[in-house]
């Protein structure tokens, strides 16, 4: 319905944000970790928005960034991962932190989340490791040219492989990886100074 909201901070409260735009004060469903990055009252702000329509009832759910939400999108087609669910998981961690639990299989990191148990953080493992991928878990790769983004990603992948390959877990290999900074090295570069970070 709308793809974001850009207007006034008019109040907060525990899960929720009154944004007026163009006169109109609309709630928004957020997490405590938007709330508590959101700028003073009365300053503006560019909020990304879901739309989520029920039998009974028809709410906004906000976040700050588009990765935000399009990970917020992919947790709540998990079966048993409703709006509130994805909002909570969310809330308790990064969607960059999330991808990482996922493709690392890391059930405590996402079983952490209020109302998430180990059942359901199996299961949101299970639905999502084959619609993220390891570059997805790279939160720069939009800021290198399309061309440099590429090479960049499969090397960072070939990197994470050889670490997990050399006995290193998964989690552990892609924080490693993450930490170096340089996106031009080739993998034998890049693996020299991720095994520095492990």
């Amino acid at each position: 319905m709308y793809a974001y909201l850009i207007g006034k901070v008019m109040e907060t409260e525990e899960e929720n944000l009154v944004l007026e735009v163009g006169g109109i004060g609309y709630n928004i469903k957020v997490s405590g970790s938007v709330l508590s990055k959101l700028p003073p009252i009365g300053q503006e702000v560019k909020i990304y928005t879901y739309t989520s329509v029920r039998e009974d009832a028809l709410q906004l759910f906000g976040f700050l960034t588009k990765d935000d939400l399009k990970m917020y999108r992919l947790l709540i087609t998990v079966s048993g991962i409703g709006p509130k669910g994805g909002m909570a998981l969310l809330g308790a961690m990064s969607a960059d932190a999330l991808r990482m639990a996922v493709i690392a299989q890391d059930v405590k990191a996402i079983a952490k989340a209020p109302g998430i148990g180990t059942k359901t953080a199996q299961r949101v493992i299970l639905e999502l490791k084959d619609k993220i991928s390891v570059e997805d878990a790279f939160t720069d790769r939009e800021v290198l040219p399309a061309a440099a983004g590429e090479v960049s990603g499969q090397a960072r992948q070939e990197a994470v492989e050889a670490l997990i390959a050399l006995g290193y877990p998964a989690s552990d290999a892609m924080r490693a990886v993450k930490a170096v900074e340089q996106d031009d090295m080739d993998v034998e570069a890049l693996l020299k100074a991720a095994l520095r970070k492990v």
